[in-house]
């Protein structure tokens, strides 16, 4: 089954702490994990970033609004404890725990609300959306749909570039990338006319104990196992072992296979992958605005010997 929403693992995470006894989040991640059956791949679902499983995620930011609810205290790091709150409500427990019912403690609301909201008593406050993402969820689906909406964006102006324009732009990402020397030497080594299938020559790092054979052109349609054959084929002339073929367009599925079984080592970057680059790399892209997402240091509230 699919991971439950935060909201889901309230009450259950609640009902854990009823004995009246420190729990540890890892304790609780095993106890819902069996209760709501989740598969080993179930658990293994990362975020968007990478950083963390879903589930544990979700499991901390189910203790976290509990707390900010009054409902359990973290009386140290990764713990968390029922209060006379919680017991209270786990007498006569609702069918759910959720940020609804969470609404009717005023310190939850205020933790909820932002400052503007907080200090306008003016009119009643508007119903809660529903949420079934953690805040880092959705920050990171946001993060994830303005970086989709980007790189659409840069492979469009790409694809509308002249071609030397194009040349430039691999230079630039290349050297980026810790590749090409100098930024002369990248140039003229990308720059060139081609050679038997060969864009151009650059090194693989900046003292040249290694060569990439490069292939950089924008095609229209899709760039099937042909062109890649004539580009290995050309590596081979040239006795090397290593290229880069990089298109405004998409490879097929056959050209894909094709280079997973051939000796020569051939990358292959279609358009998406190159505006990713491009935003991994900050071509042709700068940052409008940072976001830093903090959390309690607990180990200081932790050091005793402070006075």
């Amino acid at each position: 089954m699919p991971v439950p929403d935060f909201q889901s693992l309230m009450l259950p995470l609640l009902r854990l702490s009823v004995d009246g006894q420190e729990h540890s989040l890892a304790e609780a991640r095993d106890a819902l994990a069996s209760e709501f059956r989740l598969s080993d791949a179930d658990l293994e679902e990362l975020l968007p970033s990478g950083r963390q499983s879903k589930f544990s995620n979700r499991v901390a930011w189910a203790k976290s609004y509990l707390q900010q609810a009054g409902l359990v205290v973290s009386p140290r790091r990764g713990h968390f404890q029922v209060t006379a709150r919680g017991r209270d409500i786990l007498k006569a427990p609702p069918a759910r725990i959720d940020i609804k019912f969470l609404e009717q403690y005023p310190e939850f609301v205020e933790f909820r609300a932002p400052k503007a909201e907080a200090d306008d008593t003016s009119s009643a406050a508007p119903a809660s959306p529903p949420e079934p993402e953690t805040p880092e969820e959705a920050l990171e689906a946001a993060h994830l749909k303005m970086r989709t909406g980007l790189a659409s964006e840069l492979l469009s102006r790409v694809k509308a570039a002249s071609p030397q324009f194009f040349e430039h732009l691999v230079v630039e990402l290349l050297l980026k990338m810790g590749y090409g020397g100098s930024r002369r030497d990248a140039g003229q080594a990308i720059g060139r006319a081609g050679d038997e299938g060969i864009d151009g020559v650059i090194s693989e790092d900046r003292l040249g104990l290694d060569v990439v054979y490069l292939q950089a052109k924008k095609w229209e349609g899709t760039v099937g196992r042909p062109e890649i054959q004539k580009f290995v084929g050309a590596l081979h002339g040239k006795r090397a072992k290593k290229g880069v073929l990089i298109t405004t367009s998409t490879f097929s599925a056959d050209a894909t296979a094709y280079v997973d079984n051939i000796d020569s080592k051939v990358v292959l970057i279609d358009g998406r992958r190159l505006a990713e680059l491009m935003m991994d790399f900050e071509v042709g892209v700068n940052t409008a605005a940072t976001y830093s997402v903090k959390r309690v240091d607990s180990d200081y509230f932790d050091d005793t010997s402070a006075v």
